[in-house]
Parts: structure tokens; sequence; C-alpha cells
């Protein structure tokens, strides 16, 4: 076997590689994905599909928020070096909508129609409508308070005030969590457990960590630690 260096890869004028991801199992094509250099090491590091989202411009693992993973069975490139096949274990399903497959349409040339070929894993608005998903959704408006300050906005006061002003938020929203705990109001409990998260969200903000990378930290924790000790 030869060295590999990611650099013979041809990487497009944005950094990207397309990536299609197939399954180990029946060889069906799942998704179409793009990676950059830094996903396709986290890739290779860790066994598990990392790929860069062009529109959330950010590097995201595979089934962070569903928990549907792909584990890396094989990894290929083409002729032109200019495009990823990765051979992986799918969890449940790969495609958003619930199906296996982002292919789940089949197009028919004659008349001109399409059809819905394959049926549902789950119920997409259980798994992100109720989900933690909302907390990357709030991070991002987060982040555009924080990229584009406006005078009328409470998150880009805080980060003009500074960190100092975030961490003092942060302490008064747990310690009124500590407090609605103590007062054993589910309601309440529920409001301050959300302005506490709120404002954490604020503060990974100020450091330029995203959500994913908490959730990345514990999912790490989680596959060391047998399950009886996250009940």
């Amino acid at each position: 076997m030869e060295p590999f260096d990611p650099t013979q890869l041809r990487f497009d004028d944005s950094g990207l590689i397309p990536a299609i991801v197939q399954d180990a199992e029946n060889g069906r094509v799942l998704m179409l994905a793009y990676m950059n250099k830094e996903s396709l090491q986290l890739t290779l590091e860790t066994g598990l599909t990392h790929f860069y989202s062009r529109s959330r411009q950010r590097i995201w693992q595979k089934g962070e928020e569903s928990g549907h993973i792909q584990r890396v069975r094989e990894i290929s490139y083409d002729c032109d070096e200019d495009t990823l096949l990765i051979k992986a274990e799918q969890i449940v399903a790969a495609c958003h909508t619930g199906r296996r497959s982002c292919f789940f349409r089949r197009l028919h040339p004659s008349p001109e129609t399409s059809e819905e070929v394959t049926r549902q894993e789950f119920d997409p608005e259980t798994v992100y409508g109720g989900s933690l998903a909302i907390l990357q959704q709030i991070f991002e408006v987060i982040q555009d308070r924080q990229a584009n300050p406006k005078a009328d906005s409470y998150v880009s006061g805080l980060f003009t005030k500074g960190q100092d002003q975030i961490l003092k938020k942060v302490g008064e929203e747990a310690t009124e969590l500590v407090v609605a705990s103590k007062n054993g109001n589910s309601e309440e409990i529920i409001y301050e457990a959300a302005d506490l998260w709120f404002h954490m969200l604020v503060l990974l903000g100020h450091h330029g960590i995203a959500p994913s990378e908490v959730a990345r930290e514990l999912r790490k924790r989680y596959g060391k630690k047998s399950k009886a000790e996250y009940r």
C-alpha cells in the first residue's frame, strides 16, 4: 500500500470535494454531500462521516442531531481524483425526510412523472421538530447578531458589552434555575432552563464553539461509559 496524502485529491475552488455515500450492505446510494480537507481528516480519524455544509458554512457530523450516524467501512476516490465514494454502515436512515436513501424519487421519462419508491424509516417531525435541533437554529441567529450587530438586539448588546457581561448573565440564569428547582414548579423550571441554555449558547458563540462540538463530546463520553452512568 502507498501512503495517502489528502493534497493529491482535487478539491474545487471552494476547497470542497463531492462525496457519494453508499450502503455497505447492499451497495445502494444513500446520499451526496461535500467534504473539505478538515472534514475528510475527521472522517478518517473517527471512522464516522463528517461533511462540510455549504449553507451553514461549517463542518457537521452525519447524525449529530438525529443519532443516525454512518460508520465508515471503506473510502475510494475516482480516476480524476475529484470525487469520493464512501461505503458506510448507515444507522436507521440517511435522509432527513425519514427515507433510508436521499434518492427516493423515481423519474419516469414518458410521460414525465415522478413517484416516491421507498417508505419512511422514521418521522422527521419526531426526530427533528421536537429535538434539540432548535439549539443549532438559535445558535445561527446568535452568530448573525454577533457578526452583524443590531442596535435593538439584546444578543448584539451582550457581545458589545463583552465576556464579563455574558458570564454574569449565565451565572444569574443558573441561580434562577436553582431557585426554580427548589420551588418545585415544573413550568418555572422549564422557563429558567430555557433562559440558561440560551445564554450558554451566547457564551459558546463568544468562544466560537458550535453546539455540535459539545454534542460530539457527549457522544464521545457516552461511547466510553456504560449507559447506566447517563441515566
